[in-house]
């Protein structure tokens, strides 16, 4: 529900009670959207009295209404301090009374706010209203909304393009955008009069202004706009200043267009450094002119929302920063390991809080295995954001050194004590073979996952939960499971299961649920889609349940059977070369891809020679049949191989660039025990 400011009464007849906006009603009814004058506490008025008639013996033109004492430093400033942009009244004692109190003008047109009091209690609700906006829009509108038309007909209001963020200084000439425009919303009836219409529509752009309001307004450096915003303080535009200021920010015709006499107020908007727009406060001809205390309340609205302005800026700078910062910490892509398919989602807490500490993230290792791993770095900030990021860069870092999950964990626990007493996470490391089709999980206070069986059975795997990264002194223990072909592993944080409504195991309880209805759709012998999973998930999440950031992370694993694997060991020898010739011949025959012997052969026997030629125990050889062919050499020398370009003159050093120019892909990964060298060929070819 929208606030509005109480100058105005409730309609009486002829508009809907229920429409915020107010508007003009027929001129034969009496009129309504006059400024309610507040009864004194204990006064009740007297039926058909005057309630705008001050009391007998006081000056109408400072009476006030009993309020509650204020601070004098919550006061408007003296008329008299505007000398420059406030014209002379015209008009006697009884034109100044009539203005005051409403007397003596026709009827259906809206009275001005009759007191100073009536200013303060609408400056108030005004500035509340804007106050509440969050970003840029929000509080432009609402400026527009706590305006019309309780002040003013019609609003335009102007903003730099671009806006400055912060202290940084605007390079280029100073550029005005219409950012928005409201009026009141008419509809002439068949007698011609005005009526509001039955429901509010949208904001539209003021009709009269349409036709002639340039978008663009390039403000010319010492013309008559830069001396009226250089001036700060809202001017009347029947002043010489702001009229010669009119054409240039309407563009030429548009002065036409505003009200003569002191029916619009030109309003600079300035914020914490520098003027960053304008706003035009506009009143209809048939309706009361502004005052010069009306200046005032312009002046008032002008700062709250510069103000409030250039806070959404740097609000907005900030959210963008924290967007980029979390979206680099986060992959950007998944890999796509041999014998598993993977899929993630990642949801923050709320639009207003769109950084946290959860991560995911797949590693390939040696060997066709994957490390799977999710984590959750307590707060939400920049902060918890920057300690996510070292903490994955870390844990790839310690799945590339192919360590046991309990040792990642460990030197984990570690990285975080180094940042800093305070910084603690939950972290959950696993390991899948799909050879073995094993899966080893390594778990640091972390929710535990739960497995999805191709007959649609959903369990939660018992994994000791371990204290949280960060605490110190903690052993970490880890499970080896088994990891069923067609099964599904499901990797969360604990914001999937977790909030003021529920516990953590209740949600996981449900979450285990959700999961056995979306297999069962899908019937016992297939397994439901990732992506769609996924999404199934996220879908058990009620109004509530938003507490927190969302990580997940679905790994389906497929494995690689074992008719499709050949294993050997080679002894450190200089037939070794030969043997591994060989073996790759007759594994290549018995899967029918003879017609890749030559280049695997050659490339297998490159490979081979490098790592008997240093070590000194036995070499292991694996031919791996997948969507490619994939060999894998592994010997008990650290040093990674390096390529090179070999002299005419060497006798050696050609094997890695062979390498390089037939296979698909290659690589060395260093292992605890030594290294291993892979290459992948395109099968056919």
């Amino acid at each position: 529900m929208t606030e509005q400011p109480t100058s105005f009464e409730r309609p009486q007849t002829g508009a809907d009670p229920a429409d915020p906006r107010g508007a003009l009603l027929r001129a034969s009814t009496p009129p309504h959207n006059a400024l309610p004058v507040q009864a004194r506490a204990g006064e009740t008025p007297a039926p058909g009295s005057d309630m705008t008639t001050p009391p007998p013996g006081s000056d109408p033109e400072h009476s006030q209404p009993t309020v509650a004492a204020e601070p004098d430093t919550h006061r408007p400033r003296p008329v008299s301090e505007l000398p420059d942009v406030i014209p002379a009244q015209t008009g006697g004692d009884s034109a100044s009374s009539e203005r005051r109190t409403g007397q003596g003008l026709p009827p259906g047109r809206p009275t001005p706010m009759r007191r100073d009091g009536d200013r303060l209690r609408f400056v108030g609700a005004a500035t509340r209203r804007i106050a509440r906006g969050i970003d840029l829009d929000e509080i432009v509108m609402g400026l527009c909304r706590a305006t019309v038309p309780t002040f003013s007909d019609a609003i335009l209001v102007y903003l730099r393009d671009p806006l400055p963020v912060g202290d940084e200084r605007p390079t280029g000439p100073l550029v005005l955008r219409l950012r928005r425009t409201d009026r009141i919303p008419e509809e002439r009836d068949t007698e011609g009069g005005f009526v509001s219409p039955a429901l509010q529509p949208e904001p539209t752009e003021l009709t009269e202004l349409s036709a002639v309001t340039a978008e663009l307004c390039e403000v010319r450096t010492g013309g008559a706009l830069a001396e009226v915003l250089r001036g700060v303080r809202p001017v009347f535009t029947d002043s010489p200043a702001a009229r010669a200021a009119l054409p240039e920010l309407l563009g030429e015709g548009g002065e036409l267009s505003v009200p003569a006499g002191q029916r619009a107020i030109l309003a600079p908007l300035r914020g914490r450094r520098r003027v960053i727009g304008a706003a035009l406060f506009l009143r209809r001809p048939d309706r009361i002119a502004f005052e010069p205390d009306d200046l005032l309340v312009a002046a008032q609205l002008a700062t709250h929302s510069a103000l409030g302005i250039d806070k959404a800026v740097l609000y907005g700078r900030e959210a963008y920063i924290a967007d980029e910062l979390q979206r680099t910490m986060l992959p950007e892509t998944l890999p796509r390991p041999t014998g598993v398919r993977l899929a993630s989602r990642y949801l923050p807490a709320a639009e207003t809080a769109r950084v946290g500490g959860d991560w995911y993230d797949a590693i390939p290792l040696p060997g066709s295995r994957v490390a799977l791993v999710v984590g959750d770095v307590m707060g939400h900030s920049m902060t918890s954001a920057a300690i996510m990021g070292q903490l994955r860069t870390t844990a790839q870092t310690l799945a590339g050194l192919d360590l046991p999950p309990q040792e990642v964990l460990h030197h984990l626990d570690e990285q975080a004590q180094r940042l800093g007493t305070d910084r603690m996470a939950t972290c959950l490391y696993a390991v899948y073979d799909p050879v073995s089709h094993r899966i080893t999980i390594a778990n640091a206070g972390h929710p535990p996952p739960v497995l999805l069986h191709l007959g649609g059975r959903a369990e939660v795997l018992r994994v000791p939960p371990g204290a949280p990264i960060g605490v110190g002194g903690v052993d970490f223990e880890a499970v080896e499971l088994d990891a069923p072909a067609g099964a599904t592993l499901l990797l969360y944080t604990d914001g999937l299961v977790e909030s003021r409504l529920r516990d953590v195991w209740t949600g996981i309880e449900q979450l285990r649920e959700k999961l056995a209805a979306t297999a069962q759709l899908t019937g016992p012998d297939h397994p439901p889609p990732l992506e769609a999973l996924c999404d199934e998930v996220l879908d058990m999440l009620g109004p509530g349940d938003r507490d927190d950031d969302i990580a997940l992370l679905a790994a389906r694993f497929d494995g690689i059977a074992p008719s499709d694997v050949a294993y050997w060991f080679l002894e450190p020898e200089d037939a070794a070369p030969g043997r591994a010739r060989r073996l790759a011949r007759r594994a290549l025959s018995r899967w029918g891809l003879e017609e890749m012997s030559d280049s695997v052969e050659l490339l297998v026997s490159e490979v081979v020679t490098n790592a008997v030629r240093y070590t000194s125990r036995p070499v292991t050889l694996r031919l791996l049949r997948t969507d490619v062919l994939r060999c894998e050499v592994g010997d008990d020398v650290p040093q990674l191989p390096r390529l090179r370009q070999a002299r005419a003159t060497d006798e050696g050093g050609r094997g890695l660039y062979l390498v390089n120019r037939l296979a698909r892909r290659w690589g060395a990964t260093r292992l605890s025990t030594g290294k291993v060298v892979w290459f992948e060929l395109n099968r056919g070819g």
